[in-house]
């Protein structure tokens, strides 16, 4: 008797991007998950959690801790991840998931819907007609005084240290003045939006910009208070010249979702 040997395929798990309430399986064909191939739902609890099939050889627990150290995957995880997430925002509410949050297998997916139902449906009715919008200030350079001609007591090297201080002061004083004008905006920012969240300003090696970001936040807008928002951050910024405003958007609420389960896991693998 003869007996050959096959290659097990290795074992799928799933990539999740984000639960909805109900969602088309037409609409999910449409729209391309990080193998390449269209994502797919599962559903329970009154729910559908949108996944990718995720090979567990390459996005397994310890594979999935190499990926996330290495800068050109992890952007590119991103990019495809968040474009799934977009594709379903513009169809409605999502709760996004966050990067790189891998079940092992569809019945982990069904098993983390039915325990955090409540607090999923929850996020769904807090988002629903709502997006996430971003306001970035940037510092603008205010003119440093002028020393005065006079050189005065001291000498040439005492009137450059005099001009010198004057110059640092004024710095300083420029930046104490963005970060109260930040201050400021996000507070009046957040009167009109649903929420608000501040995170950390951005190095400039991530923001691209020339200057010092000093204002970071993330707005949960109702769409119909949309125009009245934009409006509100053009006169912000012409009120508080000393920071340039951008507004970026609409975004899915990242900002505004339970931060579980956690990144770089493997849900229902080893902990």
């Amino acid at each position: 008797m003869s007996s050959t040997r096959e290659t097990a395929a290795p074992a799928a798990g799933a990539w999740l991007h984000g639960v909805v309430r109900d969602v088309d399986p037409e609409v999910l064909a449409k729209i391309t998950g990080m193998d390449g191939g269209p994502v797919r739902g599962v559903s329970a609890a009154g729910l559908v959690a949108v996944v990718s099939a995720a090979p567990l050889d390459e996005y397994g627990e310890q594979p999935l801790r190499r990926h996330l150290e290495d800068l050109a995957w992890l952007e590119r995880a991103a990019r495809a991840h968040h474009g799934v997430v977009e594709a379903l925002a513009h169809r409605g509410a999502v709760v996004p998931a966050r990067l790189a949050t891998v079940h092992t297998d569809d019945s982990r997916v069904a098993g983390s819907l039915v325990e955090c139902a409540a607090e999923l449906l929850g996020t769904l009715d807090r988002v629903t007609g709502r997006a996430e919008w971003g306001v970035k200030g940037y510092l603008v350079p205010g003119v440093v005084a002028r020393a005065g001609g006079s050189e005065g007591a001291g000498g040439v090297g005492t009137a450059y240290l005099r001009r010198r201080r004057a110059q640092l002061t004024a710095r300083e004083e420029g930046r104490q003045a963005a970060s109260e004008a930040a201050d400021a905006v996000h507070t009046a920012l957040g009167e009109l939006a649903v929420a608000s969240r501040r995170h950390a300003p951005q190095d400039r090696r991530l923001s691209g910009a020339s200057t010092a970001m000093v204002l970071n936040g993330a707005y949960l807008v109702d769409s119909p208070a949309l125009p009245h928002f934009t409006d509100l951050v053009v006169a912000l910024g012409d009120r508080h010249p000393g920071i340039r405003l951008e507004l970026t958007g609409p975004w899915p609420a990242y900002s505004f979702v339970a931060e579980r389960p956690e990144s770089a896991r493997v849900a229902g693998g080893p902990r």
